[in-house]
């Protein structure tokens, strides 16, 4: 009788984290962390601050007036604190609907960038304010100018939108808010079993007070 001896065949294993990815992974979420913050802080603050200034004339003389970012349009301010909450959702998702997530966060940042370079060159809040002023619906703005806080509005956006770009690209690697909460495979160490104490021996009691057990309750 011939005896086959089995070989073993060698399974596929799962690729295992590298130390470069893990450092990767650090580097993405902090860079990801630090521009969706900091880009939003930056729309919200410029975002309040004069747009556009002129004046209006008035009984003959002129009536200054200036319209802030939120005059001009409140759509980049409203995203940016959509863009906010999608950087923490972030976290709380995985998968798919981290992807969806991470899309909703460079879609953010790119309404908001596109909405204030769109406002840069608005003329109509000051139209309005003068109108309002005067009582003239057909009173219009003399002397405009336009300030740089739009374009910052929009560098602001554009931080976002990187934020976002980084957590469609790693996203994946990063970690969820529930993760510490779950198993991850490894061995639980565990509890040291409990030394046998003879009730009959005074040493083994005091030992047992000494370790802080009880030697009267059974194991």
């Amino acid at each position: 009788m011939e005896y086959v001896s089995a070989v073993p065949v060698p399974q596929p294993r799962a690729r295992a984290v590298t130390a470069s990815d893990a450092s990767g992974s650090r580097r993405s979420l902090a860079a990801g962390l630090l521009l969706g913050a900091a880009g939003a802080t930056v729309v919200l603050l410029a975002s309040g601050q004069t747009w556009a200034e002129g004046k209006a004339s008035v009984g003959g003389g002129s009536l200054p007036l200036t319209a802030d970012g939120q005059d001009v349009t409140g759509l980049p301010a409203a995203l940016a604190i959509v863009g906010l909450a999608a950087l923490v959702a972030v976290f709380a998702v995985r998968g798919a609907s981290r992807l969806l997530v991470a899309g909703l966060l460079a879609l953010s940042g790119l309404g908001a960038g596109l909405s204030a370079c769109l406002g840069a060159a608005d003329s109509a809040a000051l139209d309005e304010k003068a109108a309002q002023t005067t009582g003239d619906a057909s009173a219009t703005i003399g002397a405009l100018a336009h300030t740089a806080w739009p374009y910052v509005t929009a560098a602001g956006g554009l931080l976002i939108l990187l934020a976002g770009l980084l957590a469609l690209r790693y996203g994946k690697l990063w970690p969820t808010m529930s993760g510490r909460y779950e198993r991850d495979g490894t061995p639980r160490p565990r509890k040291a079993a409990r030394a046998t104490v003879d009730p009959d021996r005074p040493e083994d009691l005091w030992k047992a007070l000494d370790r802080g057990e009880d030697p009267t309750r059974e194991a």
